[in-house]
């Protein structure tokens, strides 16, 4: 399996939107945030022509950063995952990637420390992250066998400014 990390996009300022008494898992993505993840999204699409799912934090920032990508895949349907919410624990992410390991290559979009704790567990069983996933940051792992801690290879990991590019070389 091939296992696609994603953060999401820049959103609202966590402090101000929380001053308005809404939910933090209603923030969404600024204009900024969806503008550099839709050019991110066509750098993913070079690095990944294919995906086989697209899986994301319920959260509303999350979603929509997959959703940005999913219009980048020719409309890929988008699966909310709550096993990717934030605070949600790597023993379960690591339990849902494994009912997905037949499935090719799965993309997932979720929240920091969450992800970097997530692929830091993939590669090298400790719970300690010794990388961090900027927003709109990614990173490609692959299981040469069975989903599971210390399992995966790191393929690449970039940042966005790197996807953007990436995303702009066609033009």
């Amino acid at each position: 399996m091939r296992l696609l990390v994603v953060r999401h996009a820049i959103a609202e300022d966590r402090e101000a939107f929380a001053r308005s008494h809404k939910d933090d898992a209603d923030r969404p993505l600024t204009s900024e945030g969806r503008r550099k993840m839709e050019r991110a999204a066509l750098g993913l699409k070079e690095l990944l022509p294919e995906l086989d799912v697209l899986a994301a934090s319920p959260y509303k920032r999350a979603v929509d950063t997959a959703e940005i990508i999913a219009g980048a895949y020719g409309g890929l349907p988008v699966e909310p995952v709550a096993e990717l919410a934030p605070g949600a624990g790597v023993d379960r992410v690591v339990g849902w990637l494994t009912s997905q390991q037949a499935r090719g290559s799965v993309a997932v979009v979720g929240h920091e420390p969450d992800l970097s704790r997530l692929v830091c567990t993939l590669l090298a069983a400790t719970n300690g992250p010794f990388l961090e996933l900027r927003k709109g940051a990614a990173c490609l792992l692959e299981f040469p066998g069975p989903v599971g801690r210390g399992a995966a290879t790191l393929d690449w990991f970039l940042g966005p400014k790197h996807l953007r590019l990436l995303g702009t070389a066609r033009d």
